[in-house]
């Protein structure tokens, strides 16, 4: 019996600490990182994050890897099943520069996967996280 209650109680403990943590991110966190991207482009922290705006108008600080006329992050919350599929519409603000494309969710490419995560995010866990491609049209 008393297994099953210290079971009990840290499954407890790590749902409030789970669910702290998305209060903390959302809105105390994330909304001084926006900040931040928006008043300082060429600071430390533009650098490694850009600003996505999800279909649903969901602004998220992510970091990104550019390659040529794509852009890739790494999704650890459900935002990106908004990227499902066919993808939708989307805009970045990477380094002060606004940029509209099309976001996607890859959830079907382990190779391009691996390749990308093995680059932005080389010491998360291999499992860890939803690939998400923005592409662009290239300029006239």
């Amino acid at each position: 019996m008393d297994a099953m209650k210290y079971a009990s109680i840290a499954s407890l403990v790590l749902l409030v600490l789970v669910g702290g943590y998305a209060v903390a991110s959302r809105m105390i966190l994330n909304p001084r990182v926006v900040r931040e991207l928006r008043e300082h482009p060429d600071g430390e922290r533009a650098r490694k994050v850009m600003l996505i705006t999800l279909p649903s108008g969901k602004a998220i600080p992510v970091n990104y890897l550019r390659d040529g006329q794509r852009v890739y992050a790494g999704a650890d919350f459900p935002w990106w099943r908004e990227l499902r599929g066919g993808g939708a519409e989307v805009s970045v603000l990477i380094r002060g520069r606004s940029l509209k494309g099309h976001g996607r969710a890859i959830e079907d490419d382990p190779v391009l996967r691996t390749s990308v995560f093995g680059r932005l995010r080389p010491t998360a866990p291999k499992w860890a996280g939803t690939l998400v491609e923005v592409t662009f049209e290239k300029p006239r």
